[in-house]
């Protein structure tokens, strides 16, 4: 026999418990009010009386400890519970005269709780005892009756009833639990997938938003919150972002219509909407997917640059070959001693374009053959000094850093190659516009966490007259210039390696009035 707690039912074991001592109560109620002399105790009066009052005061003692929350009873207890039940019946049902009282059916409710309560060889067992006990207590009272036979086939048949009752509630009892067991095992699966779901969601670079009819925030993952900067507060709303609410508005009414780009947050991240509709039980709910147009616009690039990487090839066949002849020429003429001076002038001309336009080969030859992103973990302050150092041996000018992060040890997760080439980029073009606007090389460095996206950033400022506002819209698009010996290939260049380490770079005017380019760098500690 187990010493283990078996899992029970509770409430239906204190019903029990009730009826136990309910019937316990009723018979000794009935005894001693004299309402059927003929029948209760009829044999021994003081027998039944004595057993009464005991089972009565023993079943008020099990609902007592039954109602103890912390009480876990277990085989060995119930068997002994229900084995007094069937001892106290067959000492009132002997003390009534035998089976023909009818006291003796009420062993079926007993071995009936054996069936549900106990195991199938214990509720055996138990069935077992209680038809020996009414068909010895048959014998011991028949035994010089004439009618011994009959009361002998009556508990014959008692018993046959009792192991029938037995085994047919142990068998719904054993297929109730195993019913029980399933269902607990299929709600612990179905609450293990919607953990697993629930962390899929959270953990996707993907933002979702589900979204009520009314407006409210059903489900928000923490690629959404970021993505769209989404205010804290404890009842989420469509209106908080006005611009997701409009768009939400004019896809229900135009389900069919591709949303705009957003570009949100004080960094002004482009991102992409794309609705659907996720039916309910009762609501048309609206599932939102916020997606970050900078992958998309990676992907779009890297097959530009794989269209690129083929046409530099031709590019390098059929435009660098004849530019060499035509420098080569130019250089030739250039030694003649028989050129006046506006003839000079000319041959200074095609010298000039000649370089810019190698120049120009050799930078979209740069981006076709631009490697892959190879990241490390560095502390931005320390790096940028000895960046500079070698900046300064290089051009002999001064370039002072700010570091305005409380920690003093900022880090970054970038490609250090990649972010020397787009600060050599950006602080050749700071000295020179400096040296126009007042004469000097005036740039500087500072660094810090950003207040609203908790994200690192460097900006590189410098003291030229800054860049026209019809310009802004088409400073990174690539060959655009203002300068007539420029490019137009660098701060497109810069852009698409601080992408590549996904990070931001952009173009903002101080308030002191002096140009300042702002790279955003992702989390240090993310992967990528």
């Amino acid at each position: 026999m187990t010493t283990q707690a078996v899992d029970l039912n509770y409430p239906l074991l204190r019903i029990y418990a009730y009826y136990r001592l309910g019937l316990g109560g009723l018979l000794l109620t009935m005894f001693v009010a004299g309402v059927t002399p003929a029948t209760l105790g009829v044999q021994d009066p003081s027998l039944f009386f004595y057993t009464a009052l005991i089972y009565s005061a023993a079943c008020l003692l099990t609902l007592v400890i039954l109602w103890r929350r912390e009480f876990s009873p277990r085989e060995e207890q119930l068997f002994l519970v229900l084995f007094v039940d069937v001892l106290a019946l067959i000492l009132m049902i002997h003390a009534s005269g035998g089976l023909g009282s009818g006291l003796g059916f009420l062993q079926l409710v007993v071995v009936a709780a054996g069936g549900i309560f106990l195991s199938r060889q214990v509720s055996t067992a138990l069935t077992a005892l209680a038809s020996l006990a009414v068909l010895t207590q048959t014998l011991y009272l028949d035994r010089l009756s004439l009618e011994s036979s009959r009361q002998i086939f009556v508990a014959g048949i008692l018993g046959a009833m009792l192991f029938a009752c037995s085994l047919s509630f142990g068998y719904l009892s054993r297929r109730l639990r195993q019913s029980a067991e399933e269902l607990s095992r299929q709600a612990a699966h179905a609450q293990r997938i919607q953990q697993m779901a629930q962390s899929i969601i959270e953990r996707m670079q993907t933002g979702i938003v589900v979204a009520k009819p009314d407006g409210r925030i059903e489900l928000i993952n923490q690629s959404a919150e970021r993505l769209l900067h989404w205010p804290q507060s404890p009842q989420r709303h469509l209106g908080d972002i006005e611009e997701v609410a409009e768009l939400a508005s004019s896809w229900r009414l135009h389900p069919d219509t591709r949303a705009p780009d957003l570009k949100v947050g004080p960094t002004q991240t482009e991102v992409r909407l794309r609705f659907a509709e996720l039916s309910t039980d009762h609501d048309q709910d609206t599932l939102i997917f916020v997606e970050d147009t900078r992958g998309l616009n990676r992907e779009a690039q890297n097959i530009k640059l794989a269209s690129l990487g083929r046409l530099t090839a031709s590019i390098a066949h059929e435009i660098r070959n004849p530019l060499g002849a035509i420098s080569h020429a130019g250089q030739l003429l250039a030694e003649s001693p028989d050129l006046n001076r506006a003839d000079q002038r000319l041959v200074e001309i095609v010298g000039t374009n000649a370089r810019r336009v190698n120049q120009i080969i050799e930078n979209v030859m740069q981006l076709s053959r631009r490697r892959p992103t190879q990241t490390e973990l560095l502390q931005l302050p320390a790096w940028l000094e000895q960046f500079r150092q070698d900046y300064q041996q290089q051009s002999d000018v001064e370039i002072p850093i700010h570091n305005h992060s409380s920690d003093p040890e900022l880090k970054v997760r970038v490609d250090t190659s990649h972010l020397r080439q787009v600060l050599t980029n950006l602080t050749d073009n700071g000295v020179r516009h400096s040296q126009q606007a007042c004469g000097n090389a005036n740039v500087s460095y500072e660094t810090g966490i950003d207040s609203d996206s908790r994200l690192p950033y460097l900006l590189v400022i410098d003291a030229g007259n800054g860049i026209p506002e019809e310009s802004l819209a088409h400073i990174f698009e690539p060959f655009f210039t203002t300068e007539a010996s420029g490019s137009g290939l660098g701060l497109y260049l810069s852009r698409e390696l601080c992408e590549a380490n996904h990070a931001t770079l952009s173009y903002e005017r101080r308030p002191d009035n002096r140009s300042c380019f702002r790279i955003d760098f992702a989390h240090p500690d993310r992967i990528f």
